[in-house]
């Protein structure tokens, strides 16, 4: 009696800055039951895959975990397969870095269970055609994609295919989605029955799974339900051959050939099923700008590990600090959270900065300002760099939008927005309201853009008047002058009678000096008498604003009082903020007194996967909106000074 294929795979994979508590739970609740169960049923193969990164934690926290499939391994129970060694949006980044992320894991496995491996898993399912040389060049055969996919390429979805790309082929395995969900809904027994009574057994079908989401919900009892499924899937082996997908290649004689769009499968975090399953993966760089803030950073940080010359050991380090920040989670959303959660963009930004840190010449650094278009958007931003500080201004709003403390490895500006336009959250983000504005409306509450279905477009931009407001951090200021010798920049807000208060004409200039960064403003009226409030927004991003995290204080004269967040601070010379964590410094003040609302921005993050799908609050950074109100006869000027400074 003919049987029917099918591939029973296991992948699993947490990224870095998640707490390990959550590791131990996932070990707890998923892994070892899953192993543990599957040990007992040795004619049943599993392909399993897990990240570098959750191996390596395995090997340090479990040792055991190890030897249990070490010992499945060499009675060829289960299949290993390899990938990226940091789950790396493969995609996105360089072709090095893909075969180096690929050997990596492949050297690890070999040198743990004793076999490369012959296929991978590919993180989140992310393709482009590209991918099948580098794939190749490491000596994978096979990898896997959603079925869904094959159906985009006119294939139905039911065995693997070869596909193509300078010549070099690999063989791609459909993997089963819906399959997934109904294991995690309903007993294997009754999966399995429903399944085969729609199919014709046929060698050159395959049904594979990856059931990912097999038991999301909670139980008290994982290990017994992990004992159940396996018992049930016990139970078909006289009509379902459980192999493994190296054996079907060596084995399949006549496999179609397609070509597959790039895509990335996302629909596993939303309930919506209206909603379109596929994206390009680099669409994420256009949705998300806090990704494409992490990818430019990634691109810009190897452009300065490959100028180091002659130091190939020092040099290494540095790409793998690269390559932890390159994990898919930071570029999109995921199980864990991915790119909304602030502790997995803040692992990335920690990275990066240490391979920047590694490509200095400690003795020998000079600061320098550079023009450079970090973001690749066609327009140049400006990057000032000294030893413990960068400070990035773009454009648009000549507002800061990446501030690194490098003696931390910590980004302040890490931040993000659920705002429909993708606009980022910046540093000296300026408005000029109407001297009519209440600010007890404004400020109200501790936290901005907390409704995921209502997400606000900016800072003050929920205001039931907003049209009355000019949003200089949206338009673009032209470069007045730019002296490199002194790491000096002046932009240039001309005037603009479209706009409200559009009479008035700013100049700002940036002056980056000993970790203190000073921001010049001079507002000059080009029109009538006017009144209004100049607010310039500033946005830092602590690892959290609890009082574990975050600590306060107004600055006065000799005084230093502490504050509490949604607190109005009223004629004050600057603010202190104590960051717990990093053991670090910043301080805001100005050359006027000034008033200030300080409120944590607190944004959904969706956690979990399909039907466990869980939306928490969670913390991305802390705003500080210094008030000045300003009166301007015509012709006249109004001048401040802020200086941030950092230490610890």
């Amino acid at each position: 009696m003919e049987k029917v294929s099918f591939i029973l795979g296991s992948h699993n994979h947490l990224p870095p800055g998640i707490d390990f508590d959550e590791y131990e739970r996932t070990y707890r609740k998923k892994l070892k039951p899953f192993i543990s169960a599957l040990y007992k049923f040795p004619r049943i193969q599993a392909t399993l895959h897990y990240s570098g990164i959750l191996l390596h934690w395995l090997e340090r926290a479990h040792p055991e975990f190890f030897m249990l499939i070490e010992e499945m391994a060499s009675r060829k129970q289960v299949e290993m397969l390899g990938g990226g060694f940091y789950e790396p949006m493969m995609p996105l980044i360089p072709l090095a870095d893909k075969l180096g992320q690929i050997e990596f894991l492949t050297t690890y496995l070999r040198k743990q269970f004793g076999k490369r491996p012959q296929g991978c898993r590919l993180p989140a399912l992310a393709w482009e055609q590209s991918l099948v040389v580098p794939l190749y060049n490491s000596g994978m055969l096979y990898t896997f994609l959603d079925e869904d996919q094959f159906l985009l390429a006119g294939l139905s979805g039911e065995s693997p295919c070869v596909t193509e790309d300078q010549g070099k082929t690999i063989m791609v395995f459909p993997v089963a989605r819906n399959l997934n969900s109904l294991f995690a809904q309903k007993r294997a027994g009754t999966v399995l029955a429903d399944l085969l009574s729609q199919k014709i057994p046929d060698k050159e079908k395959v049904i594979c799974a990856f059931p990912d989401v097999l038991f999301a919900e909670e139980t008290e009892s994982p290990d017994f339900t992990y004992q159940f499924f396996f018992e049930d899937l016990a139970c078909f082996e006289s009509s379902v051959d459980f192999t493994a997908p190296s054996k079907i290649y060596r084995n399949f004689k006549h496999p179609p050939k397609a070509y597959f769009p790039g895509s990335l499968s996302f629909d596993a975090l939303s309930k919506d099923t209206s909603a379109p399953r596929y994206e390009p993966p680099r669409q994420f760089l256009i949705k998300y700008s806090e990704a494409n803030g992490i990818y430019s950073k990634m691109l810009f940080t190897g452009l300065l590990i490959n100028q180091l010359k002659g130091d190939k050991s020092r040099k290494r380090t540095a790409k793998e600090e690269i390559w932890k920040a390159q994990v898919y989670d930071a570029f999109c959303p995921s199980v864990s959270g991915g790119v909304y959660h602030h502790a997995v963009r803040k692992a990335a930004y920690k990275a990066l900065l240490e391979a920047e840190k590694i490509s200095r010449e400690k003795e020998n650094f000079t600061p320098s300002l550079l023009a450079f278009d970090f973001d690749l958007d066609g327009k140049e931003e400006f990057l000032f760099q000294e030893e413990h500080v960068n400070c990035y201004i773009r454009h648009q709003g000549a507002s800061v939008f990446e501030l690194d403390y490098l003696p931390k490895t910590f980004n302040y500006l890490d931040t993000f927005t659920v705002s429909p336009d993708g606009d980022r959250r910046t540093a000296f983000y300026d408005v000029l309201a109407p001297k009519e504005t209440s600010f007890d409306i404004l400020f109200a509450g501790p936290a901005v853009e907390m409704d995921i279905h209502k997400a606000k477009t900016g800072f003050l931009e929920t205001h039931p008047d907003k049209h009355k407001f000019r949003f200089c951090g949206k338009e673009n200021f032209e470069i007045q002058e730019v002296d490199k010798s002194h790491g000096r920049v002046v932009f240039r807000l001309p005037a603009n009678t479209d706009l409200p208060f559009g009479n008035i004409e700013m100049e700002k200039t940036f002056h980056l000096k000993k970790s203190v960064l000073t921001v010049q403003y001079s507002l000059e009226n080009k029109g009538a008498d006017v009144e209004f409030f100049f607010i310039p927004s500033i946005d830092i991003s602590f690892p959290g604003d609890g009082p574990a995290f975050l600590r306060i204080f107004k600055l006065n004269d000799e005084t230093k009082d502490p504050v509490n967040l949604g607190e109005a601070l009223v004629h004050v010379q600057g603010v202190k903020f104590q960051d717990i964590k990093n053991e670090t410094v910043v301080v805001i003040t100005a050359d006027r007194f000034f008033d200030a609302y300080i409120t944590s921005v607190r944004t959904p993050c969706p956690l979990g996967n399909g039907d466990a799908l869980d939306v928490a609050v969670m913390y991305q950074s802390t705003n500080i909106a210094p008030i000045k109100p300003i009166s301007l006869d015509t012709g006249k000027r109004f001048e401040i000074e802020f200086k941030l400074n950092m230490y610890h």
